[in-house]
């Protein structure tokens, strides 16, 4: 897996990197017990702080996606599906928060926007 850091995102450089390991994890393309580059290689390869890449690592065995084992380096932690269905909800959630609120600006109003998500929930179907 690749990790692309932009250095001009409002976004902090550890969570840009939390994101892309969590969006891995959840396509499937880190697969549980698989390691992560170790803090000095991941922190070398994208040219920041090894502090930058520690602080995205802890956050995520935090959220239960990583785990440290102590002189072995960092591994996708088992796959927690509560945990996973969960950060998946969230991020459904941002998107459609994002949608409403540009129905919003354009005018949109609340029965016109559930209208249209009926609709659109209709053709899925």
């Amino acid at each position: 897996m690749r990790i692309i850091v932009n250095h001009s995102s409002m976004t902090p450089i550890y969570e840009q990197i939390m994101e892309q390991i969590k969006a891995g994890i959840m396509s499937g393309e880190l697969l549980e017990n698989m390691v992560l580059p170790s803090v000095r290689a991941l922190s070398k390869e994208l040219r920041i702080s090894a502090l930058t890449v520690k602080k995205a690592y802890d956050a995520l065995e935090e959220e239960g996606f990583a785990v440290t084992v102590h002189g072995k380096g960092t591994y996708v932690a088992a796959t927690n599906r509560k945990a996973l269905r969960e950060e998946r909800y969230r991020e459904v959630e941002r998107e459609m928060e994002g949608v409403i609120a540009k129905a919003g600006r354009y005018g949109l109003s609340a029965e016109e926007i559930r209208s249209l998500f009926e609709i659109l929930m209709e053709e899925r179907e």
